[in-house]
């Protein structure tokens, strides 16, 4: 015994050492706040305390930076008022191009851009999700705004001209579903002005270029009883104020919403916030494929929901007389089954009358419904119009967003949910609001904080487990088989018979009494009942929870509507074959409750997350009222501590946040392997390789050895050092761990391989590049070759042909010149020594003929071709005139006329053959051919070419008289 005190004493002493230390670090570390705004990631401050990480957020507050990385999660602290440039387009541009954003400041559009390249990267899995969550407030519908212009933004930036329009088109449409969405889904709440009564989960779609395509909205759960029942201090939704204060003088006219109008469902209209312009909601639907006549009768259908909100009826005097309605209400039935297009009496008539199918032959009763039972009718018929109203809204959008499956082959998921909520009242619609941040929770506690350790335990890590708030217990309590809450409402939904409260209540405590997170308030009157949520305590009343998870619409009410005339009503309840609400048959086992349907379509989300590779926003609210650069610490701590904020940035301090198996890893970056590979390794590998073959020893190596010695060899190779491993030390290298399947690895080493692939991928197409353009340049050199021996080829066989015609021709022109120049001697030598010719006769001659007119115009080849006229008119006399002139003349021209009988015919066209004198009695014509006539032409001569002495005969001016 007093060793064991010894030793108790002595563990005490101890542990008290050790807290004194860690608080002088503490100490020691707050002790410098000029510097703490500097920490952006939180996995660097040393120690890591919920005290420590609140002043760094804090002082990171003070300095207007709101976004501070936190492991695995980037926490968003809501600044309550508008930022200049922090969510500008050219900030977007600038992480999108950035070679590393996480080098940047923390940002929403850093962890946009890094799931964005991960889609790129083509890394298992390939499909992203970003869940943006916190409390009511904190500013998750703002984050998942952002995002979606980021996104839309990254996808129009780097196309084609043509496509860029389309991309802008879906962007615009995608981008102007928030606007509708946020009108008919958001309301104004104690803890937030634009508080979101649904969840959705919008999914954008990529092409095989991570162009944005498409995308579809899945929404959860809207909060219908908002219609008709606000609590206090609380508004309606946003697009019941948008129409009755943004409407036109005629829409008020056709709408019927005159000014000043108070209505029930309408509370604090007074206010004004920036979710009252209704202008942007118009514009936003008319490019959603909405026409102006389709919202004008959307518009009319909630007006008469408000104009329906203030009908008032009284208890009647005889309980079989249906309730009578007030008299100041009376106009208001009349207004609603105008601008619903359905007739007053049967409205009322569905409003206060229960029709009853009894007995075996489906007997017909009516029955006078109370006062509270018409009220509740008249609630149900608003709520019912509103949420077919929203579902229809939500199939349009996706109609007109929505890309066919074959087009897209992955998406980024942005996941925007309702917040913890914890009100004064809480019921139905606030447990399944919590239950969905319960199973978000879950989500991160499972894939994060548990399996992350528990991963590490079984990759043989040396790992020493960190606590953390498993909120498992919970989800048993709410969701949980065999016995559940929410299974205890299925069953008394299904119960025929009214629900008491107190049975219920006492049901839940004995059949769940085990569960420590269930508990009740013994001091209130009302049954209720406490959940220990993740976030805090929550005590949910019981009145009128079954009947709000039965959700049970009369079949007067649906019968009404079906027969209304209005076109969007026959839209929102298109007339079925057999309405099976009035059939007795019904399986009520069958009947679909509101957590029923809540909690399914809830496992769907968590299934499609599971499969993706999940990104967490978790949003901060830094104070409850709202207040600008107001940081409450109590209110921030308490939600860090909630979320496990804290926990994971430990984890993710002393773990490795990149965990890839030895397969995926080998394929990536076997490059690197070959790349860096030493040739010596390779000379040893094949001297064993050889020496175990000459042994006759067959080299058998498992799969993941061989998988791991190959992850070890690329790890040597780009890191430059050898990973722990095995049951190996991690302190020698702590950002690197080989285990039995999977390789740890820090951001930094991740970043390193991939610079280093890069580095090692622009080499190689570096050389692919040079091999290429030196193919082409040989090819380019060769055909250039090839092409001038053609050239040289054709241009000698041209020049030969050429020179052989030219040749030829020169030949043949040779010859005939030299045969004409020789005839044309012996022709002159015949002629010139030929004897003489015959003489004209005497002048007194008489003459054959009459005598030519000598006015008489001569053409240009007479002329040439009998050119000796010429000379004979030049010879006659010409002191003389008159008949003594014509005789000589025309002796003459008889003996010229005798002369050409001789000869040829064609002679005459080559004109005479020589001129000797002047003729003193008697002139002699040689009609032969004659060298003079070509003495001074060329053999090429052009046609009657008139040279020398000829030129000086023809002209008549000067030969003949005047």
């Amino acid at each position: 015994m007093p060793k064991q005190e010894n030793g108790q004493r002595e563990d005490s002493l101890i542990q008290n050492d050790l807290s004194e230390s860690f608080e002088e670090e503490v100490r020691a570390f707050l002790s410098d706040e000029e510097k703490l705004h500097l920490f952006d990631d939180l996995t660097k401050v040393n120690p890591v305390t919920t005290r420590t990480v609140l002043k760094c957020l804090q002082a990171r507050y003070r300095v207007n930076l709101f976004y501070t990385n936190a492991g695995c999660s980037l926490v968003a602290l809501n600044p309550f008022q508008p930022v200049s440039c922090l969510y500008s387009p050219e900030l977007m541009r600038e992480y999108h191009v950035a070679l590393c954003p996480q080098d940047l400041k923390p940002h929403i559009f850093a962890v946009a851009e890094q799931t964005y390249r991960n889609v790129q990267k083509q890394m298992e899995p390939v499909n992203q999700s970003i869940i943006v969550s916190g409390e009511s407030g904190a500013g998750k519908t703002w984050t998942s705004r952002c995002l979606m212009k980021f996104y839309a933004s990254v996808a129009a930036s780097a196309i084609s001209p043509k496509g860029n329009e389309t991309v802008e088109r879906i962007e615009k449409r995608v981008l102007d579903s928030n606007p509708v969405m946020e009108a008919f889904g958001n309301a104004c709440t104690l803890r937030n002005n634009n508080s979101s009564r649904f969840g959705k989960y919008i999914q954008l779609q990529l092409d095989r270029f991570h162009h944005l395509t498409g995308a579809s909205i899945q929404t959860f759960l809207l909060e219908k009883t908002r219609v008709a029942y606000q609590a206090p201090n609380e508004r309606n939704f946003h697009i019941f104020y948008q129409i009755t204060k943004g409407a036109t003088a005629e829409e008020r006219l056709e709408w019927n919403l005159p000014e000043g109008a108070e209505y029930r469902w309408l509370p604090n209209f007074e206010r004004n916030l920036d979710e009252d312009c209704f202008e942007v909601t118009r514009g936003a639907m008319f490019h959603l494929g909405i026409g102006r006549a389709t919202q004008s009768n959307i518009f009319k259908v909630l007006s008469g929901l408000l104009h329906l909100g203030n009908v008032q009826f009284c208890s009647p005097v005889d309980e079989s007389q249906p309730c009578e309605l007030e008299d100041k209400t009376k106009g208001f039935v009349k207004t609603t089954g105008d601008l619903l297009k359905i007739p007053v009496e049967e409205l009322l008539e569905s409003l206060r009358i229960r029709t009853i199918t009894a007995g075996r032959q489906q007997q017909v009763f009516k029955k006078p419904c109370s006062r509270a039972e018409c009220e509740t009718r008249r609630d149900c018929l608003a709520k019912v119009i509103y949420a077919r109203l929203f579902e229809w809204l939500v199939l349009v959008i996706n109609e007109n967003i929505y890309t066919d499956p074959s087009v897209w082959t992955s998406f980024i998921g942005l996941l925007d949910v309702y917040g913890f909520e914890a009100f004064p009242e809480n019921n139905l619609e606030q447990l399944c609001i919590n239950y969905a941040n319960e199973k978000l929770q879950q989500h991160f506690v499972a894939h994060f904080l548990k399996a992350q350790q528990e991963e590490y335990a079984a990759e043989g890590l040396q790992w020493s487990f960190i606590n953390y708030q498993d909120n498992q217990n919970c989800l048993d309590l709410i969701e949980g088989n065999p016995l559940s809450i929410f299974s205890l409402l299925n069953e008394e939904c299904r119960l025929n018979r009214a629900s008491n409260t107190d049975l219920f209540q006492t049901r839940i405590e004995k059949a769940l009494s085990s569960n420590q997170c269930l508990s009740r308030d013994k001091f209130s009157k009302k049954p209720n009942f406490i959940i220990s949520h993740y976030a805090g305590k929550v005590c949910y009343q019981l009145a009128a929870m079954v009947e709000k998870n039965k959700d049970a619409v009369p079949p007067e009410l649906v019968h009404v509507l079906q027969n209304s005339k209005d076109p969007l009503l026959q839209k929102l309840f298109p007339v079925t074959e057999e309405n099976q609400n009035n059939t007795k048959s019904q399986n009520r086992a069958a009947v679909v409750t509101v957590v029923s349907k809540f909690k399914s379509s809830l496992e769907h989300l968590m299934e499609i997350l599971s499969r993706t590779t999940p990104h967490y926003i978790r949003c901060i609210k830094p104070n409850a009222d709202c207040k600008a650069m107001t940081f409450r610490r109590e209110e921030v701590l308490s939600q860090l501590q909630a979320c496990g904020i804290v926990e994971a940035i430990t984890i993710s301090a002393a773990g490795f946040p990149v965990r890839i198996p030895f397969q995926s890893f080998t394929e990536r970056y076997k490059i690197l392997r070959k790349s860096w590979g030493s040739s010596k390794k390779r000379v040893c590998d094949k001297s064993n390789s050889h020496s175990a073959e000459e042994k006759g020893e067959t080299l058998v190596m498992d799969d993941d050895k061989a998988s791991r010695a190959a992850v070890l060899e690329i790890l040597q190779d780009a890191v430059g050092q050898t990973p722990a491993q095995g049951t190996g030390n991690g302190a020698e290298i702590p950002s690197v761990y080989c285990g039995k399947t999977k390789v740890f690895l820090a951001n930094s080493v991740l970043e390193l391989l991939e610079a280093r692939r890069a580095e090692v991928l622009n080499e190689k197409a570096f050389c692919i590049q040079c091999c290429w353009r030196r193919f082409k340049e040989k090819k380019a050199a060769k055909e250039k070759r090839s092409a001038t021996l053609i050239q040289a080829a054709v241009r000698s066989w041209l020049a030969k042909n050429r020179f052989q015609r030219m040749r030829r021709a020169a030949n043949i022109i040779k010859h005939s010149w030299r045969r004409w120049k020789a005839k044309a001697a012996a022709f002159a030598a015949a002629e010139l020594d030929e004897g003489e010719g015959k003489e004209f006769p005497a002048p007194g001659a008489t003459l054959a003929r009459p005598p030519c007119s000598l006015d008489t115009t001569w053409p240009l080849q007479a002329i040439v071709q009998f050119w000796p006229l010429g000379l004979v008119l030049a010879a006659a006399p010409v002191s003389v005139t008159g008949p003594r002139r014509a005789l000589p003349l025309l002796s003459c021209l008889r003996g010229l006329q005798e002369g050409g009988s001789r000869g040829d015919s064609s002679a005459l066209g080559c004109g005479i053959a020589s001129i000797r004198a002047l003729p003193q009695g008697s002139v002699k014509f040689h009609c032969r051919r004659s060298p003079l006539h070509f003495a001074n032409v060329s053999p090429h001569r052009e046609a009657f070419s008139i040279t020398g002495f000829n030129q000086i005969l023809l002209d008549r001016k000067e030969l003949l008289p005047t």
